[in-house]
């Protein structure tokens, strides 16, 4: 909302309000004023869900700590939604394709996760939202994100001719003010790691599927990626501080990603598709970035607050759009390693016991417990120097993502 009031300031000649154009500026804002917004306004959620009893209601696992965390207040990540949505309805282009997509999946699964962590603490239902409702929900998400990013005209990679960049210098205030020859198409294409001729296109991907049906192929994996990410997050959400600090690597990451393939300059010099109107995701992922951070200041060891599944089944499925936007898909296996070896060590766990149940008539197990983060508990590390080892792991796989541009 901001942005247009600047611009019509801007028009009417009043000085420094041409600043609100940068991308850079409206980026650096989002993430101060979300930071801004969960530190000072956090320690009143916490105290307001504390007194209303809105409590987490731990179930015995055996772990050192469990007691001490009883009657935590959860529901956390209500601050984590209101952090990330209040700067970007503040700094970002309210008109583009993206930023209402993200809008979109913020609130979608923030219910979701809502209405799961109320059923658990009012209903006191431990088991809280029915799994099948949850897999509803998520499938949902999925068939609207994948049918907007395959059908609407508004999202397109732009073929640049390279002698038309050869003489022109361009900041994030002119990406689509240079005189350049291109050509928008409607693409099917995405990144592929590692991989010279980076590019999969998913209209050949089944090739005795004839090319109409490709917006099939792709929404199945957009269902399947936005489920996976953001139960893998909801999984991840399990010692204080490690879902959250996690989730902002990988949103800083993608942010990184998002402001190259939105500029034509730096597109082009990395050989990768230029996409219009992208960078403006920036001004989001940076918001996400500090709304996390920001929860770190209660959500850190010892926790005053959880964020619950309000909160991390947003922080997964944000997570998923974004790469999805970006067209990084097939980088998130790289990108999220926590979030996915976290789900596999469930599935894992499951499915190795039921198998030796089956065949030996006694149930075994791989992990001492799991996700894994709990198998690392149960081998009497402390939660802290987990969380921080995690996050190291993660950094150094962001690292390997971001490097995944040049190494091919």
């Amino acid at each position: 909302m901001l942005y247009y009031l600047f611009d019509y300031l801007d028009k009417l000649d009043i000085p420094g309000a041409g600043v609100f154009q940068y991308i850079s500026f409206r980026a650096g804002m989002a993430a101060f004023v979300s930071l801004l917004i969960t530190i000072m306004f956090g320690k009143r959620l916490i105290n307001y869900l504390r007194k209303k009893q809105v409590g987490e209601d731990i179930r015995d696992l055996g772990l050192e700590g469990q007691i001490q965390k009883k009657g935590t207040p959860t529901m956390g990540g209500l601050i984590i939604i209101a952090a990330i949505l209040v700067p970007t309805l503040l700094f970002a282009k309210l008109d583009n394709v993206y930023v209402i997509l993200l809008i979109v999946a913020t609130c979608w699964l923030g219910l979701i996760g809502f209405l799961d962590d109320y059923i658990k603490v009012f209903k006191k239902n431990k088991e809280g939202l029915a799994g099948r409702f949850k897999i509803v929900g998520q499938v949902g998400l999925g068939l609207i994100v994948g049918l907007v990013l395959y059908f609407n005209d508004a999202v397109v990679v732009r073929e640049v001719k390279p002698s038309s960049l050869a003489s022109i210098e361009i900041n994030d205030l002119q990406q689509d003010e240079v005189a350049i020859d291109f050509n928008d198409v409607k693409s099917t294409k995405t990144t592929v790691p590692f991989l010279k001729n980076n590019e999969l296109d998913y209209s050949k991907v089944l090739p005795f599927i004839p090319a109409e049906y490709t917006w099939v192929i792709y929404i199945v994996v957009v269902i399947l990626i936005v489920t996976f990410i953001s139960n893998g997050a909801n999984i991840t959400d399990g010692i204080d501080g490690l879902a959250a600090g996690t989730s902002a690597i990988i949103g800083l990451s993608l942010a990184i990603l998002a402001y190259l393939s939105g500029r034509i300059d730096f597109s082009s010099y990395l050989n990768i598709m230029y996409i219009p109107n992208l960078a403006e995701l920036v001004i989001f992922c940076t918001a996400f970035v500090g709304a996390c951070l920001g929860f770190l200041w209660y959500n850190a060891y010892p926790a005053q607050v959880f964020m619950g599944d309000t909160g991390s089944l947003t922080l997964g499925g944000i997570i998923a759009v974004l790469a999805l936007a970006v067209r990084k898909e097939l980088l998130l296996p790289l990108l999220c390693g926590i979030f996915v070896i976290e789900n596999l060590s469930v599935i894992i766990q499951v499915s190795y016991f039921k198998y030796t149940k089956k065949k030996y008539g006694e149930g075994r197990r791989i992990f001492l417990m799991s996700p894994l983060h709990h198998h690392y508990q149960k081998k009497q590390i402390h939660e802290a120097k987990i969380v921080s080892r995690f996050w190291i792991v993660g950094i150094l796989l962001a690292i390997i993502t971001l490097a995944t541009l040049k190494l091919r």
